[in-house]
């Protein structure tokens, strides 16, 4: 039931719900990770079955395949699907310029690969996303385990002339055992508080022998839908410059409220 419903997972919804409307049958469709990724994978998985959508789907982790099958999604790989229409995600921070941080959930290395085989990419959020200079969030780098040590000693020593307020490195842990992502290799948070050349963070932190890869996502987002808690969507297209509103009700016997 919505009314069960935190504000916040309230603003994910309708967020996802509003971003499941630029799906179209036929369409090869990413399928990002994370808790605003879920709802949208749940709104698709009633476009199937309620409208006979039919799309191929491509996860981004094995808990998101493992959603979509759930709802009735046929899910596919990226070799299979060769490109997308149109990837879908959620994001941890966004600015202004829809620059990115992702990978809280751990991960960034698909949902990057994923988003930049797409023809465009929506990242659905909650207002609180937001913000207006990256960094607030742990920025996620992930490393091979061999040597992840020196890897974060040389991620360190760079951090030093790069324009972020902090230099804290972490490794992300999982109890007391390192975290592991879907392809066996670790993530270290960078806690920078503000990070002011995300272009050049990037770049640099992706020279360094170990990194695979960082969690800015850089002029991928072509747009993004902002849910809040009332209902109220706001679609802003970067390649457009258009900023759209909406309201959405809530359904108070929604089927996607079941499993809460």
């Amino acid at each position: 039931m919505s009314g069960e419903l935190s504000p916040i997972d309230k603003a994910k919804f309708v967020a996802a719900r509003q971003a499941a409307e630029f799906v179209e049958s036929g369409m090869r469709v990413g399928l990002g990770t994370g808790s605003t990724a879920a709802w949208l994978v749940r709104c698709l998985g009633e476009k199937v079955r309620e409208e006979g959508l039919r799309i191929k789907g491509v996860p981004t982790s094995t808990r998101t395949a493992e959603l979509a099958r759930d709802v009735g999604l046929e899910v596919i790989s990226l070799d299979e699907a060769k490109w997308l229409d149109l990837t879908i995600d959620g994001a941890d921070e966004f600015d202004t310029e829809l620059s990115l941080i992702k990978g809280g959930g751990g991960a960034l290395l698909q949902e990057k690969i994923v988003a930049t085989a797409s023809d465009q990419m929506i990242v659905i959020a909650d207002a609180a996303k937001e913000v207006r200079m990256l960094g607030g969030f742990p920025l996620p780098v992930e490393v091979i385990p061999f040597g992840w040590q020196s890897t974060q000693a040389l991620v360190e020593e760079i951090l030093i002339s790069m324009d972020v307020m902090g230099r804290q490195a972490t490794m992300r842990m999982n109890g007391d055992r390192p975290f592991v992502t879907d392809e066996a290799n670790h993530i270290i948070d960078l806690h920078l508080s503000r990070i002011g050349n995300p272009r050049q963070l990037s770049m640099v932190l992706n020279q360094i022998p170990g990194v695979v890869e960082n969690g800015l996502f850089i002029d991928i987002c072509d747009k993004v839908v902002i849910g809040h808690s009332d209902g109220r969507v706001e679609v802003r297209d970067i390649n457009e410059g258009t900023v759209t509103e909406s309201q959405l009700d809530f359904v108070e016997d929604e089927n996607l409220f079941r499993d809460i």
